[in-house]
Formats: C-alpha cells, sequence, structure tokens
C-alpha cells in the first residue's frame, strides 16, 4: 500500500518550495535582469493495488525561469540601435545649441563687422570709424576662435567617452566570461541556475547599450561578438578592447583590439551600434564636416576679404596687406609610414572647396588621392598629382614615398582656430583706391570716365607717370597707354587684348585694363577729348575700396559662387539643426519601440506582485492541506498504536 506519510511529506516539500521560489520573485521584483521562476512539479505516479492506481505523491522537477529567448534577442538589438541614436542625438545637440544661438553664433559678428565697414565708408578719414571697424574684426575673429573651441572641447569629450565606452566593455565582457564559467560549473548537477542565468543576460544587454551585441549560445557558454562581428568573449576566453591615438592625428582616439599580446586598430566603420557606435558616427560624420565648414567659411572670408583689401590704399599711401590670417592645411603623416617623403598643401581656390578632408596614398607603382567624405577617387596614376583638387593643390617637396605610405590632408580644420585680424595700426587700413582718374574740363564730348579699380597685377609703376588718353574719332580709338603695357578691352564678358603701343578701339561701356588698372568708358566723347589716370595721393576721404569690401557681404564668394558668408553659415545652422531633429525623432522611435519591447518582456518575465500574492495564498493552503493530512497519518497511527495495547 502507498505510504501516506511519504505522499504527505512530498506534497509538504512541493509545497514549501512553491512558497520559497513565490518569495524569491517577490524580493526581486525590481531586480534588474531578474525573470519570475515557477516550480515544475510532476507525479510519482501510481501503484495498481487492485482496485485501480494510487498515487505516491509529487515531487519538484525543477524551477524554471520564465524567459523567452525571441523578445530577449529583439531587446538586445533594439538597445544597440536606441543608444547610438541617442549617443548620436546628444552630442550634435551641444552643437546645434552652440550655432544655432543668435548670442553665440556667427551671424550677428558678421552683421557687426560689415556695420562697421558701412560707416568707415561714410568717414573713411575718420579715426573712431576705423576703430570701430577693426574691433568687429577683432569680435569677428574671436567668435571663429570660440566656436571652434567649442567644437574642440567636443572632440576631447568624444575621446573620453570613448575611452569610458572601451572600459565599461571590457568589463562587461569580463563579467560574462565569469558567469560563463560559474553557470557551466551550477549546470553539472542536471539543474539550471536561474539567478546566474538572468544576470548573465542583464550584463549582455547593458554590453548592447556600449556596442551592437551578437549573441551565439554553445555548450561552453555564451560567445559574444560586438560590432561587425568582432569576437570579444568565447567561452571563458575575453579578448580585450582598448584605445589607441590615431596614426595620422595623435589627438583622434580610435578602438584596438588586443589579439595575442598585440593591439590592432579597428577599421571605425566596424564599430556600430550603442553608444560607442553612436560617438565614432558622430564625429565621422558630423563634428569633422561641421568643423571643416567653420574652417571653410573662415577661409572663404579671409581669402576674399584680404584679395579685396590688397587693391585698396591705405592711408600711409601703401597697397593695402592682408587684413585677416588665412590658415594653412593641416597636412598628417601617419607615423607608421617608412618613406621619407614630406607633403604639403597649398589653397589655390577657396570657392571649390569642400567640407572633406583626403588621403594621399602610394602602393608602390600608383599615387592615389580618396576624398575621405564619400570615399571618391580623386586621382590616381604613376606621378605625383599635380593638377588641382577641389581648390588645393598638393606638393612633394623631399621624397621619396614607400609603399604603404599615406598622408591626410584637412584642408579647412584650421581655418577658424587660425582666424586672426593681422592689421593693429589704423592707418593700415586700405579704405581708398591707389588710383584715380578724371575728365579734362575743356572736353567737348559726353565722355565720361569710372572711378576706376586696381585688379591683382597692379604695381606703382603702372601710374607713376601720369596716364592721359586721348580720343581719335577718325579711327574711333584711344591712345596714351603706356608703351610697354598690353591692353585688354572686356566688351559684354569677353576680352580683347591689343599689343603694347598699339592704338586701342573705344567701345562705350567697355571695361578697359592695363598694368592692373581698370577704368570704363562711356559716353560719346569728342575728337581730341581726354582721360587722365594717375596715382591717388591724398587719399584720406577715399571709401571707393571700403565700398568694395562693404559688398563683400552679399557677394557670392564661396562654394563654387552659390553662397555669401552669411548664406553660407546660414546653410551650416540648417544643416545641423536637421541633422539634429532628424536624431531626435529616430532616436524618439526607437526608444519607443524598445520600451515597447521591454513590456512585452516584462508582461511575460516580469514578476506581477498580484499574482505572486495569489500563488502565495495558493501554497499556504497547499502546505496547510499536506500538513493535515500528515496529522490524520499521525491520528492513525495513534488509533493503531492504541489497539495494539
Amino acid at each position: 500500500m502507498p505510504n501516506i506519510l511519504s505522499i504527505a511529506t512530498s506534497a509538504l516539500a512541493a509545497a514549501q518550495a512553491g512558497l520559497a521560489t513565490t518569495g524569491h520573485n517577490i524580493a526581486n521584483q525590481k531586480t534588474p535582469g531578474y525573470s519570475r521562476q515557477l516550480v515544475i512539479q510532476t507525479s510519482l505516479g501510481g501503484q495498481n493495488l487492485g482496485g485501480g492506481y494510487i498515487g505516491n505523491g509529487t515531487t519538484v522537477e525543477t524551477v524554471q525561469r520564465v524567459y523567452n529567448e525571441f523578445i530577449s534577442k529583439q531587446v538586445v538589438a533594439a538597445q544597440g540601435s536606441a543608444s547610438q541614436l541617442q549617443s548620436y542625438a546628444t552630442q550634435i545637440g551641444k552643437i546645434n545649441n552652440m550655432i544655432a544661438d543668435s548670442a553665440t553664433g556667427l551671424t550677428p559678428v558678421i552683421q557687426d563687422f560689415f556695420k562697421g565697414i558701412q560707416d568707415l565708408v561714410s568717414n573713411p578719414g575718420s579715426s573712431p570709424s576705423r576703430q570701430a571697424m577693426l574691433s568687429g574684426a577683432e569680435s569677428l575673429a574671436a567668435r571663429f576662435q570660440t566656436m571652434d573651441g567649442q567644437l574642440r572641447a567636443i572632440r576631447e569629450g568624444v575621446n573620453t567617452e570613448i575611452s569610458a565606452s572601451v572600459t565599461n566593455i571590457n568589463g562587461y565582457a569580463e563579467q560574462i566570461s565569469q558567469l560563463n564559467i560559474a553557470i557551466s560549473k551550477a549546470q553539472a548537477n542536471g539543474q539550471p541556475p536561474n539567478d546566474l542565468l538572468d544576470q548573465r543576460d542583464y550584463l549582455v544587454g547593458e554590453l548592447a547599450k556600449e556596442a551592437k551585441v551578437t549573441v551565439n549560445k554553445q555548450s561552453s557558454g555564451y560567445s559574444v561578438y560586438i560590432g561587425n562581428g568582432q569576437p570579444l568573449v568565447v567561452g571563458n576566453s575575453v579578448y580585450k578592447l582598448t584605445t589607441v591615438a590615431s596614426s595620422t592625428d595623435l589627438g583622434r582616439l580610435q578602438v584596438g583590439y588586443i589579439s595575442k599580446g598585440t593591439t590592432v586598430t579597428l577599421p571605425e566603420e566596424s564599430i556600430t551600434g550603442g553608444k560607442l557606435g553612436g560617438l565614432i558616427e558622430f564625429r565621422n560624420k558630423s563634428l569633422d564636416p561641421i568643423q571643416n565648414s567653420l574652417g571653410r567659411i573662415a577661409l572663404g572670408m579671409a581669402e576674399t576679404f584680404n584679395a579685396q583689401h590688397r587693391l585698396g590704399q591705405d592711408q600711409n599711401g601703401n597697397l593695402g596687406g592682408d587684413f585677416f590670417n588665412s590658415a594653412q592645411p593641416a597636412v598628417n603623416a601617419d607615423y607608421n609610414n617608412t618613406g621619407t617623403a614630406v607633403v604639403g598643401a597649398t589653397i589655390s581656390n577657396v570657392s571649390a572647396l569642400t567640407t572633406s578632408d583626403y588621403r594621399v596614398s602610394y602602393d608602390g607603382s600608383n599615387y592615389s588621392v580618396t576624398r575621405i567624405s564619400d570615399n571618391a577617387s580623386m586621382y590616381s596614376g604613376a606621378t605625383f598629382p599635380t593638377a588641382t583638387i577641389d581648390g588645393v593643390d598638393l606638393t612633394m617637396t623631399s621624397g621619396p614615398m614607400a609603399a604603404g605610405d599615406h598622408y591626410i590632408v584637412r584642408p579647412t580644420v584650421n581655418g577658424a582656430a587660425d582666424f586672426n585680424v593681422l592689421i593693429k595700426d589704423l592707418s593700415s587700413i586700405a579704405a581708398a583706391t591707389p588710383i584715380v582718374t578724371g575728365a579734362t574740363t575743356t572736353n567737348t564730348g559726353t565722355g565720361a570716365i569710372s572711378a576706376g579699380s586696381i585688379n591683382a597685377a597692379f604695381t606703382a609703376a603702372t601710374v607713376s607717370t601720369p596716364v592721359t588718353l586721348t580720343y581719335n574719332s577718325a579711327g574711333g580709338t584711344l591712345t596714351g597707354f603706356p608703351a610697354t603695357m598690353p591692353v585688354t578691352v572686356t566688351t559684354n564678358g569677353v576680352p580683347t587684348t591689343y599689343a603694347a603701343g598699339a592704338a586701342v578701339p573705344y567701345t562705350a561701356g567697355s571695361t578697359i585694363s592695363f598694368g592692373g588698372a581698370e577704368i570704363k568708358l562711356t559716353g560719346a566723347p569728342a575728337d581730341g577729348d581726354t582721360f587722365k589716370i594717375s596715382a591717388n595721393v591724398n587719399g584720406q576721404g577715399d571709401s571707393r575700396n571700403m565700398l568694395a569690401l562693404g559688398e563683400l557681404q552679399t557677394k557670392n564668394t564661396l562654394q563654387g559662387g552659390t553662397a555669401n558668408y552669411n548664406t553660407a553659415y546660414s546653410q551650416l545652422v540648417s544643416l545641423v539643426g536637421n541633422k539634429t531633429r532628424e536624431l531626435q525623432v529616430n532616436s524618439a522611435a526607437e526608444g519607443g519601440l524598445l520600451q515597447q519591447l521591454k513590456t512585452a518582456q516584462q508582461s511575460e518575465s516580469g514578476v506581477n506582485l498580484d499574482e505572486e500574492a495569489a500563488n502565495l495564498i495558493q501554497y499556504q493552503q497547499a502546505y496547510q492541506a499536506a500538513a493535515k493530512v500528515m496529522q490524520a497519518v499521525s491520528d492513525m497511527f495513534d488509533i493503531l498504536a492504541s489497539l495494539g495495547r
């Protein structure tokens, strides 16, 4: 006959296990990563006593955690994507707040600077006006430098966060490896160590916040891969990451992979997902081009303003010099290069500049230039490139380059940092134009001569002797140009050059250029009418060059002649603002998806206190009932014992 006492004992033990498991669930209701547990009971079967099978009680087969592997994988994947977008959005939000702020952005100081220029146009000889214009220039330079400094501070912050993320990844990898060992030992008795399994899955989720995670289950435990498949944990083995300085920029941290005592720098495109992937993507796709774009505006302003300022005359009678400092491209050699080449770069066309950096390489046979932003090949050939590439001229002043050598050329990265005012003396501001013109008062025709201007070919020798042009009505020509200088006449945009000493046909409205001096004659001059071009010996009240400088504010001199200073900056503000909004929207959407998946996961694996309270009552009643059975058995033994007396 079945042992009633053992049946009651098994029931009591099962109820105790249920109570303990329920209490464990309640205690860990707020524990991150905890999955609720269930007691799985099975019947001990029955014994045939002739009249049927009489049961032998129950046994606790296992304590099972409620865990949905499919949903958990979805949560890990969504966590990696959400963390990447959030990291990217947080970083670019800092830049957006800086450049879009009317108090800290560039637009107000550009407007103030040109306001000072307009005031100087009206008062070219006024020292206060000159000082105001110079102060506006200093404020503009300070704003460029401040904004660039903030971008460099953000870059340093990215380095710090990359280091912290790598440290976290290594810590999680070590813990997952240790849990693999502990779980393997604990499973030797055939039962799952639920709490250890939860801890390992929780660490995988935390790791996904740092980088994209892929997990393969193996007999030795979890094998964990990050990014695009770099092994991090394989069974009990841990492959650690580290940070290394870029071989072409010591101030730029990259991620290295330690294998057999050797550190290999990982390609940045292989690191995806999580905070680390977001930081690297932000730096490559936003921070670098934004800093380059700001530098391009500064370079464009310096070069175009300087070019016009050099065409003016200061209060000392000298031709104007450079007003702003114009930064030179940065050329960084890879410290692994074995050749002795010195590669340089100069800007020859500021309007053609892009916001990209360039890689110059040599494979032993061919040189190549690659635009990094879109990986476009800009040059490939057996000789070092001599053609202008996106407004930049490359040079190799010594050599040779060895096979495998490469250099990174950054044309505009220092444009804003090195933007400063070179003019310190008020009298050195070139507001005037070095030539003056005039028509002879005795002229009888209606011919008129423009105020005159100069171009980069002008020297003082052009008008060291006053030039008097005479109109000859018989041939419709002008004579009197310097005997050693050819003359170029531009009509409707078409230039025609006449040899030195030759008579020049007159066409009303055409631009006439010789020796760098440019004039325009209009109207109908009479035979013998004369026009004079000479050196400006009293430029105190002359503001013609300052007027030309003021016109640069609205002149499309940047980005291939499609943008002026303000519109170029407005485009940068718009670009950053749109990207920030895009990332905020995508981050919110991915965050919402992650939350939905976590909710679905918790609805299945999470602890519900109401449910556990009901289970607690159920197991309590089962325990009490089992105790009653044992009491009944005890009473039966007492009766049998009394009958035996």
